[in-house]
């Protein structure tokens, strides 16, 4: 078993300790100090060459050591991309894993890739099909993760690559996140002034409830967000506010408004609300749309005439709260019965509530396909899901039932 990066947490490290215990060869490849920071014992190694040459070494390495499985964080990042192409062509098991589909204390373990790279059925028999063989799920959360162990771990590793960078001169950062010191102090003045008007938006969103006029909403992610750059037909956040701005303006009827939210997590290095804005006067609707910087998420969704989303995971609340919903982008969830099928332009009208009995086999079959229960930064949740991926792993159960139902489908 190979691992590359992961989140800044002990998770890989507690996996790894129970496959070195079934007697399974590990080895951690360190990309850049962060990684190091986070695992540097004797089964880690340090890859300090340029990324041009990174598929060459990468590709050797599997061969030399017959490798037969590949572990990640996110299959589309720099290295790791190039990675599970070549371990896929060579028959090597690549699994994948995030933060859950399922909020709040689930994370994804899945195949080959994620949202629209995922193996998961989109055919809902082969969807009922899996339900029934599984068994029942208790959803009552059971794990909090730290917010606080997070931000540290994220700041650890990227300071330790801004300040001991020298130690892989040649690494080039593996996400699409800015800079570390351009994108830190602009989330932290963000997260505080949102802080500071949180009282604002309230009223705002009060207001809103209380005018009972009806709303489409539109939950933004994250401009640099993999689920954008990767698995949806945008050039990123302004191009999706554009298309929908558009669509809602020639489309929804006259006495509807649509809401932007702002992603919790968004530095605000662009603003979305003047983009909004922007579009909203060049197609006449500027009285019809709002812009907030908060508001309970649950409350929106529940309220709306429907949810738009490019793939965020928001639109798997949307379906648990009966809420009609259409994803722009490639989605696990973009499922017919689940989502509206017919495009945009004929949602604000013809829009319909998710099929509930399908909703309840589909969170049923991701949670016990492609889910494990526990969290990335609190004690228990991580000792816990490191424990399951492992029993997963030496059992070679990650991904078969999706697998089959795939290709029934």
């Amino acid at each position: 078993m190979v691992f590359l990066q992961g989140m800044p947490s002990p998770f890989y490290r507690q996996i790894a300790h129970h496959l070195k215990a079934a007697g399974w060869r590990v080895t951690r490849i360190n990309l850049c100090t962060g990684d190091w920071l986070f695992w540097h014992d004797e089964d880690a190694r340090a890859y300090r060459g340029r990324r041009s040459q990174w598929p060459k070494f990468i590709a050797q390495y599997f061969a030399e050591h017959e490798v037969t499985h590949l572990m990640l964080l996110g299959e589309n990042r720099r290295y790791h991309r190039q990675a599970v192409d070549l371990a896929l062509a060579a028959g090597i098991q690549v699994v994948v894993n995030d933060f859950g589909y399922i909020r709040p204390d689930w994370i994804t373990f899945e195949r080959n890739g994620m949202s629209g790279g995922s193996l998961f059925p989109r055919d809902p028999d082969a969807i009922r099909a899996m339900a029934a063989s599984l068994p029942e799920i208790d959803w009552t959360p059971r794990f909090v993760d730290s917010a606080f162990h997070m931000a540290r771990g994220d700041l650890l590793h990227n300071l330790s690559n801004l300040f001991m960078g020298w130690l892989f001169p040649f690494y080039r950062r593996s996400d699409r996140r800015p800079h570390t010191l351009i994108y830190t102090p602009a989330s932290g003045w963000r997260l505080l002034t949102n802080r500071l008007r949180k009282g604002r938006v309230h009223l705002a969103v009060d207001d809103l409830f209380e005018s009972q006029q009806p709303y489409y909403l539109f939950p933004l992610q994250l401009d640099f967000d993999f689920q954008i750059v990767a698995y949806s037909p945008f050039d990123g956040i302004a191009h999706s506010i554009s298309h929908v701005v558009a669509s809602f303006a020639r489309h929804a009827p006259a006495h509807t408004l649509l809401v932007l939210k702002e992603h919790p997590w968004d530095p605000a290095l662009k603003n979305w609300e003047r983009v909004l804005l922007k579009e909203a006067r060049r197609w006449g609707v500027e009285e019809r749309v709002r812009y907030f910087r908060g508001g309970h998420l649950d409350t929106l969704i529940t309220r709306a005439q429907g949810v738009v989303t490019v793939n965020s995971t928001t639109g798997m609340r949307a379906l648990h709260l009966g809420t009609p919903l259409v994803v722009l982008g490639q989605a696990v969830f973009d499922v017919p019965g689940l989502t509206h099928q017919r495009g945009l332009d004929s949602f604000w009208t013809k829009a319909a509530a998710p099929d509930a009995a399908l909703v309840k086999d589909f969170l049923k079959a991701l949670a016990g396909a492609l889910q494990i229960r526990g969290v990335f930064f609190e004690t228990e949740g991580i000792r816990l899901a490191a424990q399951e991926a492992a029993r997963r792993l030496i059992h070679d159960a990650v991904g078969k039932p999706m697998e089959a139902s795939r290709g029934e489908a």
